[in-house]
C-alpha cells in the first residue's frame, strides 16, 4: 500500500488488462472500477470515503468557509416570468431555502403550485422544467429524483392544483408545446427500453399527447429513422398554427429545422380522436413538416410570431456563413419542399432569405426577440451579443434591421435568454448577473425604452428598488432618432454587492500558437501586487462561454485575500463557432495550451506562484483540470476535478459519451484515436512523478459523466504519484450532474475551497 496524507491508500488491485486500437496496445489496469455494482468497487468506494473523511477532519477553517459561502448564497432568486393571460408563472427561492418553488401570481395574490420539498422532504427531488399552457389554466412540470435527471412529467390544473395528466416517464427536460385549448401537447420522449436494450438513454421521438390519455398511445410525429443520439426540440406558436421541430445529432454543431402549418389540411392523415384539436380543422398528429434548413453545418434557431401568414416574415438566428451569428429573414412559403422523411440536405435558398442583422466582427450574436405589440408605433427587435464574453444589447428596426440604439446594462455581466409574451407584445424579460451581482431579472419596455428590475411578486425587497427613469423621447422611438438624446435607457439599479474588495480585470495574452486568449482575473485590488494564493478555472468545450457569473466560491476566495481567474479558452463560444471548433476533435490540445498560457501569465506577471496556484474544473472543465495536472504537474499546488471525463479512450462507452463524438472525436478513427490518447489524462499519468494533491468529486446519480472515470484515475494516481499527496475521492449520494439542493451544493463548494485553501496557503481568517 502507498502512504496517503493521513494514512494508507485503500487497496486497488492492478489487473493485466489491455485493449488494442489500430495496432496500438493500451493498458487499462483499473478497468474493473468502471463497474459500480462490483463488490470490489463498492468496498473501494467505501474505503475512499473513510480516507476522505479523515483528511477533511484535518482541514483548518472548514467551518469558516462554510459560513462564508452560505452567506454569499443567501439571496432571493427568481426565474424569468412567463405571463399567460392574467397569470404570471415563475420560480422563486428565498434565502435559506433548499429549492426554488414554482409560483403563480394572479389578481394581486401569489400562491405555490409545485414545491419540490413538499414532494420530497428529503430534498433530493428537483424541479427540472415547467410549461404553462397558452391560456394559463394548465401547467406541465417535470421533476427528477436522486440526481438522475430522468424526469417524470405531470400536468396540473392551475386553479385547483389537481393532477390531470401523468405521470409520463422517459422524458428529460422535454419541451412542451401546448395546443390552444390545452387538450393536447407535443413533447419529446424516449422509446421503451425493451426496443433497444442497453440504449435506454437514446432513441428520442417527438410525440403528440392528449391530456389524460395513456402515453403509450401517443402519436409519433417525428424522429423515426434518425441516429440514436439525436436530440429534438418542438415548439408551437400560441395561435396553434406553426409547428417547428429541430434536431441535432448528439452535440454536433448542426441543427436541422422543419416547419408545419397545422391549418394546412391537404395531405394530412386524419387520426381517430385527434381531429379538430384546439379548434384546428386538420389532424395535428400528422403535420406535413417542410424543411427550413437541413444538412448544413450550422447551429440555427427559429423565431415565428403568432398571427404569421404563409407570406409573412419569420426569423432565423444562424451561424451559417457567419460563425459569430446573424439573423436572416424568410417566409414559411420560402421553406424548401423537402419533408422530415427526406435524407438529402435542403435549405432556404439565397433568393428566399436575406440577412436582416449581419454578423459583427467583434461580437457573437446570442439572442433575438421580435417585438410587434399594438402599443408600438413600429415593429422592433431586441438583440443580445457577447463581446469578448461580456453581454451587450442593441435595438433594431424589425423591417430593415437598422440599429437604432444600444441598451445600457447595469454592468459588465451576462444576460440570459430573452422571454416574451406568447402573443405579440412590447416587453422582454431576461436574467442578469456579473462577478459581484447575484442573478436578477430585468424587464425591457419597448414603448418607453426603459430597463428596470422586474418587481418579483414574491420578493417585496426587489419590488421596492427604484426604477430607471424614463428617457425623454416618444414611445417606441429610439433616442438614436431624437437629437441630443444620449441613450435608449439608463441602466437598471441593482442591489449593492456585499462588502469586501473584489475587482475584475480582463486580460489578453497569446497562446502557444500566437492566438490571443482572454481571461477574467478577480482580485482584491485589480493588480498583481504580490504572489497570492490563486485558483484558475476554465471550460473550453461544447461552445459554452465563460461569461461573467456570480460565483460565491470566487467571492469568498478573493475576500480572503486570494486571486480567482476564469480563462476563456478555445472550444468555448466566447468568440463564435470558429473559436469553438478550434478546440474540438484533433484540435483539442489547443484548449490545454490556452490554459497553460493562462497559467504562465498568472505566474509570470506576479499574480501567484506554482506553490500557490490551484486548478478547479467541472465536467468538461474537469477534463481540462486533469489535462493540466498530467501535462504540467510542476505548475500547480493542488487540483480539483468535479464530475470529470478522464479516460478518453473509454468515454464513448460510459455515461452519455456517444453523444459527444462531435466534440472529442472517436477511437474508431485512427487520427482521432491518436489525438485522444495523446491528452487522455488517465493515459498520461507517469509512475514516480511528484503530482500535487488532487481531489476528485463525483456523484452517484450522475447519468452524464460516469463516476467510473474518477474512480480509475484516483486509483492510478494513488499508485503512481511520488508526491506527498493526498489524492482523494469524494462521493455525493443522491445527487447527480445537474441541479441539487442548496445544502448539497454548498457542502461540495465548501469542501472544494477548503481543500484548495489548505494546499495553496490561503487563510480565511479575514473573511467578513
Amino acid at each position: 500500500m502507498t502512504e496517503g496524507r493521513t494514512g494508507e491508500y485503500p487497496t486497488a488491485p492492478r489487473e493485466d488488462r489491455t485493449e488494442v486500437f489500430h495496432g496500438h496496445v493500451v493498458v487499462d489496469p483499473y478497468r474493473w472500477l468502471e463497474d459500480s455494482g462490483d463488490e470490489r468497487t463498492r468496498a473501494w468506494v467505501a474505503a475512499q470515503g473513510a480516507l476522505f473523511d479523515a483528511e477533511r477532519a484535518a482541514w483548518p477553517h472548514l467551518e469558516k468557509w462554510q459560513v462564508a459561502l452560505a452567506r454569499l448564497h443567501a439571496f432571493p432568486l427568481s426565474s424569468v416570468p412567463r405571463p399567460r393571460g392574467d397569470r404570471v408563472f415563475f420560480t422563486h427561492r428565498e434565502p435559506g431555502a433548499e429549492h426554488p418553488v414554482l409560483l403563480v401570481a394572479e389578481h394581486g395574490a401569489v400562491r405555490p403550485l409545485v414545491d419540490p420539498l413538499a414532494l420530497d422532504p428529503g430534498g433530493r427531488t428537483v424541479l427540472e422544467a415547467w410549461h404553462p399552457s397558452v391560456e394559463g389554466d394548465l401547467l406541465a412540470f417535470q421533476v427528477s429524483a436522486a440526481g438522475m435527471e430522468d424526469c417524470v412529467l405531470r400536468v396540473i390544473d392551475v386553479a385547483t392544483g389537481a393532477v390531470v395528466d401523468g405521470p409520463v416517464d422517459r422524458v428529460r427536460r422535454t419541451p412542451v408545446a401546448w395546443l390552444p385549448g390545452g387538450r393536447a401537447y407535443y413533447y419529446v420522449r424516449r422509446l421503451h427500453p425493451r426496443l433497444n436494450p442497453g440504449e435506454e438513454r437514446y432513441h428520442r421521438r417527438v410525440f403528440l399527447h392528449r391530456v389524460g390519455a395513456d402515453p403509450d398511445d401517443d402519436v409519433l410525429v417525428f424522429g423515426e429513422g434518425r441516429e440514436k443520439t439525436s436530440f429534438h426540440t418542438v415548439a408551437l406558436t400560441s395561435d396553434g398554427r406553426w409547428l417547428s421541430v429541430s434536431s441535432t445529432v448528439g452535440t454536433r454543431p448542426a441543427t436541422d429545422l422543419w416547419l408545419a402549418d397545422l391549418t394546412d389540411v391537404d395531405g394530412l392523415d386524419g387520426l381517430d380522436g385527434l381531429d379538430g384539436l384546439g379548434g384546428l380543422g386538420g389532424a395535428p398528429g400528422r403535420p406535413r413538416l417542410r424543411a427550413v434548413r437541413t444538412g448544413t453545418p450550422a447551429r440555427s434557431r427559429l423565431r415565428i410570431a403568432p398571427g404569421t401568414a404563409p407570406g409573412d416574415p419569420i426569423w432565423l438566428r444562424t451561424d451559417l456563413d457567419a460563425p459569430r451569428g446573424r439573423i436572416v429573414v424568410t417566409t414559411p412559403v420560402g421553406t424548401a419542399p423537402g419533408t422530415a422523411g427526406d435524407t438529402a440536405g435542403a435549405e432556404t435558398g439565397a433568393e428566399r432569405c436575406r440577412t436582416l442583422i449581419p454578423e459583427r466582427p467583434d461580437a457573437v450574436l446570442e439572442d433575438f426577440a421580435p417585438l410587434r405589440g399594438p402599443a408600438l408605433p413600429r415593429p422592433l427587435a431586441l438583440v443580445s451579443w457577447t463581446r469578448h464574453a461580456v453581454s451587450e444589447i442593441t435595438l433594431h428596426d424589425l423591417a430593415d434591421g437598422r440599429e437604432l440604439a444600444e441598451v445600457p446594462l447595469p454592468g459588465r455581466g451576462t444576460l440570459g435568454r430573452f422571454a416574451t409574451r406568447p402573443e405579440d407584445g412590447h416587453e422582454v424579460w431576461f436574467g442578469y448577473h456579473d462577478h459581484v451581482t447575484p442573478p436578477t431579472v430585468l424587464r425591457y419596455d419597448a414603448r418607453t425604452g426603459t430597463l428596470e428590475v422586474w418587481p418579483c411578486p414574491a420578493a417585496p425587497v426587489m419590488a421596492s428598488l427604484p426604477r430607471a427613469p424614463v428617457p425623454p423621447h416618444p414611445p417606441g422611438v429610439s433616442p438614436a432618432s431624437v437629437p441630443g438624446s444620449p441613450a435608449v435607457c439608463r441602466a437598471a439599479p441593482l442591489p449593492s454587492p456585499e462588502p469586501g474588495s473584489v475587482t475584475t480585470t480582463q486580460v489578453a495574452f497569446p497562446s502557444r500558437d500566437g492566438v490571443m486568449v482572454r481571461m477574467f482575473v478577480l482580485s482584491p485590488h485589480g493588480v498583481p501586487d504580490r504572489r497570492r494564493p490563486a485558483i484558475l478555472t476554465g471550460y473550453g468545450g461544447f461552445g459554452i462561454s465563460m461569461t461573467p457569473a456570480y460565483t460565491p466560491q470566487a467571492l469568498a476566495w478573493v475576500r480572503a485575500g486570494g486571486v480567482y481567474a476564469i480563462a476563456c479558452l478555445r472550444g468555448g463560444g466566447e468568440e463564435g463557432e470558429e473559436w469553438h471548433r478550434a478546440g474540438t476533435g484533433v484540435r483539442k490540445q489547443n484548449v490545454f495550451d490556452d490554459f497553460d498560457a493562462a497559467t504562465d501569465l498568472l505566474i509570470g506577471q506576479g499574480w501567484t506562484a506554482p506553490d500557490r496556484l490551484g486548478v478547479l474544473g467541472e465536467s468538461n472543465g474537469g477534463l481540462l483540470a486533469a489535462a493540466a495536472l498530467t501535462q504540467h504537474p510542476d505548475k500547480y499546488a493542488a487540483v480539483v476535478c468535479v464530475a470529470p471525463l478522464l479516460d478518453m479512450l473509454a468515454y464513448e462507452r460510459l455515461g452519455m459519451g456517444p453523444s459527444w463524438r462531435a466534440e472529442y472525436g472517436t477511437v474508431r478513427d485512427p487520427g482521432e484515436f491518436r489525438a485522444l490518447l495523446a491528452y487522455s489524462p488517465y493515459h498520461r499519468v507517469r509512475e514516480g512523478l511528484p503530482y500535487p494533491p488532487v481531489l476528485f468529486a463525483v456523484a452517484d446519480g450522475d447519468t452524464r459523466v460516469d463516476p467510473g472515470h474518477s474512480r480509475k484515475m484516483c486509483a492510478l494516481l494513488q499508485h503512481a504519484s511520488a508526491g506527498p499527496g493526498p489524492v482523494l475521492h469524494r462521493l455525493d449520494r443522491g445527487v447527480g450532474h445537474g441541479a441539487r439542493s442548496v445544502s448539497a451544493k454548498l457542502g461540495l463548494l465548501a469542501d472544494v475551497v477548503a481543500f484548495l485553501a489548505r494546499h495553496c496557503g490561503l487563510d480565511p481568517v479575514g473573511l467578513p
